[in-house]
């Protein structure tokens, strides 16, 4: 897939059959929409292209600077490649590329610029200065500039039902089976794996503290969840904390997994974890001993998952 950081820096001979949004998650309503446009493309022998932002375009408009996302621009370049798509452009969003009027954005960019054959669209998408412009308007310049414009369908948008707001909100309630089956596969980021205060190593349970590298990207809610990572070319196991730990006075949030059979000095990678499902919440015990009994009873029942679902 090849990957521009801004719509000058495109340039094609190739007829396009393009997308755009911000596709934060990348998920099943996504994909449907993606899988036509790539199934579009090789009919008429043409590329694939998708138009996306960076920053998200609320965080500019809206001055929501809080807002957090599914993906980090380079996770949702690996799930758009997986896809299947030829192009991607990842333009910067600024209130100067909100002004452009619709036509404006359709002859100069679309037509000009992405050589645009055809356009694969929700039914409710609307664009140019103050998003006025609608599908009807951009039927009519596809006539006008000779390129197609195929709407998906408002019952094909709520067969779908998802949302990247819906999945955030489970995310943010730690319903990670929801948000998993939402985005057609498990949740994932990465963090470099950083130096802690090293008392999970005195009680058995050796972990990996993870420091994210993106302030944006959004942690599922404080609890204890069963995840996996691929390190060194090996698929292992294990269970996550999100959270301050309680029982030994932490007042701070940390990201810290422990994996099963698995004792290799991770200092300074950067790893990649994907939650699979959400064991408990996060408690405060009485005693470290009272943690480490409970964490026994997790790694029983994430070991009992992990074998029905992987091995």
């Amino acid at each position: 897939m090849k990957i521009v950081s801004s719509i000058q820096e495109f340039n094609t001979s190739v007829g396009t059959v393009v997308t755009l949004g911000t596709f934060d998650g990348v998920h099943i309503g996504h994909q449907s929409i993606l899988d036509k446009v790539t199934s579009s493309s090789k009919k008429l022998g043409c590329e694939s292209l998708v138009l996306t932002f960076f920053p998200h375009p609320r965080m500019v408009l809206q001055h929501e600077s809080e807002i957090k996302l599914l993906n980090t621009i380079e996770e949702k370049a690996v799930l758009l490649e997986k896809a299947g798509i030829d192009n991607l452009v990842i333009h910067p969003f600024d209130q100067i590329f909100s002004q452009l009027t619709a036509e404006e954005f359709v002859k100069n960019i679309l037509v000009d610029k992405f050589n645009i054959r055809k356009i694969i669209i929700g039914y409710d998408h609307r664009f140019g200065r103050n998003r006025t412009a609608t599908i009807e308007d951009l039927i009519r310049f596809g006539e006008q500039y000779d390129f197609e414009v195929e709407q998906i369908s408002a019952q094909e948008v709520d067969a779908v039902s998802v949302s990247s707001t819906k999945i955030r909100t489970a995310l943010d309630q730690g319903n990670i089976v929801l948000a998993n089956q939402y985005l057609g596969y498990d949740y994932f980021f990465s963090g470099i794996v950083a130096e802690g205060r090293k008392l999970g190593r005195t009680i058995g349970y050796p972990t990996a503290n993870i420091k994210m590298e993106d302030a944006c990207k959004l942690i599922p809610k404080n609890g204890v969840y069963i995840v996996s990572s691929e390190i060194d070319n090996r698929t292992v196991y294990g269970m996550m904390n999100i959270g301050v730990n309680p029982t030994v006075g932490g007042t701070t949030q940390s990201i810290e997994a422990h994996f099963f059979d698995f004792d290799r000095d991770l200092y300074g990678k950067k790893i990649t974890i994907a939650v699979h499902e959400k064991i408990r919440d996060e408690q405060k015990f009485a005693s470290v001993d009272e943690l480490k009994l409970q964490l026994g009873k997790d790694q029983d029942t994430s070991t009992a998952y992990i074998a029905n679902r992987f091995l």
